[in-house]
């Protein structure tokens, strides 16, 4: 192990001797300025690790040495040695930076004492170094985390933003075949696919449009899946649909949930509630804390009434897949006086709870 190198600046050559010749013994390897200058120019040449600095020098004396030793780029340790007993030398050199502060004497016997200071200042500067040292790797590590964060936060954008749209031309697809189609069973086949693609391609477009990739915001979601129903096959009777939602945020996957259960139960109500024509349709969200509550409701002829030979049941089952998706208790209003269909979940999931639904 290579002896750690201490400068000694002291114009008193005697005591210098005394001071190499004591720290020889005890590993160190020592170089003697006799002045300031002479310090900082072998301060210059590197390879030193404390320094031991004396208070009275002709020239710069041990305080303005300091300061200039101070100045310099990671600079050593510095023990400041003075033959004054006044205490206010020693408070001076240490809140100007000196690592440690001892008297000398002119027999040399401060030097186990300055052994033991150089010692410990070289410790002291090795602490501060390695702890400087990891400060600057967690500070880069939170830089480089920060920039793979922004640059996740734009490719996720960019995914959601081309997912969205992909699956709107698909919406869109299906419209125009809904639209063109004679059949009456295929056109109401093709509007259910249509919102069931809108209701995630709308997830998706919250998604780039907000602040929060990881949130969407259940008020405009849902009014622009409403908006879409009222654009598809099925619009014209869709005129009094409504929607009152408080601004509950929910994760992406929940939302999707949600926005089916909505499509299906609306698009039920659509089919089967006004047999003679249209009528209103009201959905609703309100929110308790983490419970939520959903409500799809319309005034027409109820269950009982709506049976329609031409159902597949395939709207019941997505909203039962749904519901337990959402750990959502559903149920029907009995006080309704046509249909009204409640869910309730909690904003996050919860233990699985048996769902029972009535659509279609």
């Amino acid at each position: 192990m290579t002896a750690p190198v201490l400068l000694y600046i002291d114009d008193d050559e005697a005591l210098a001797r005394l001071v190499t010749r004591g720290l020889s013994r005890q590993g160190f390897s020592v170089v003697h300025a006799v002045s300031g200058e002479d310090g900082l120019a072998r301060l210059q040449q590197g390879g030193v690790d404390v320094i031991a600095l004396d208070q009275t020098m002709p020239g710069l004396d041990g305080l303005e040495t300091l300061h200039r030793i101070l100045e310099i780029p990671d600079a050593p340790p510095v023990v400041f040695v003075t033959a004054s007993q006044d205490s206010s030398v020693a408070v001076t050199a240490l809140k100007a930076g000196a690592a440690d502060y001892l008297e000398k004497d002119a027999r040399g016997d401060f030097v186990p004492l300055l052994h033991v200071a150089a010692e410990a200042a070289i410790r002291q500067a090795m602490v501060r170094k390695a702890r400087d040292e990891a400060e600057a790797e967690v500070h880069a590590s939170r830089d480089r985390y920060a920039a793979l964060a922004a640059e996740r936060e734009v490719l996720l954008r960019e995914v959601n933003h081309r997912v969205g749209n992909s699956l709107q031309i698909i919406a869109s697809l299906l419209h125009l075949q809904a639209s063109s189609s004679a059949q009456d069973d295929v056109k109401a086949a093709l509007s259910n696919a249509m919102g069931r693609v809108a209701a995630v391609a709308q997830v998706h477009r919250r998604l780039y449009t907000s602040h929060d990739l990881k949130s969407v915001l259940l008020n405009q979601y849902l009014e622009a899946l409403l908006e879409d129903l009222r654009r598809s096959a099925e619009g014209n009777r869709m005129s009094r649909l409504t929607l009152k939602a408080e601004p509950i945020e929910i994760d992406p996957d929940r939302a999707v949930a949600i926005g089916i259960i909505v499509n299906e139960l609306v698009m039920n109500a659509v089919k089967y509630a006004y047999p003679d024509g249209a009528g209103p349709i009201h959905v609703a969200l309100d929110g308790h804390g983490d419970d939520l509550e959903l409500a799809i409701a319309d005034d027409g002829v109820g269950l009982e009434g709506s049976s329609d030979p031409r159902s597949t049941g395939m709207g019941q089952r997505i909203v039962t897949a749904m519901a337990q998706k959402l750990d959502a208790e559903v149920e029907r209003d009995p006080a309704h006086a046509g249909t009204r269909i409640v869910l309730r979940f909690r904003r996050a999931g919860v233990e699985p709870v048996k769902a029972a639904t009535a659509a279609e």
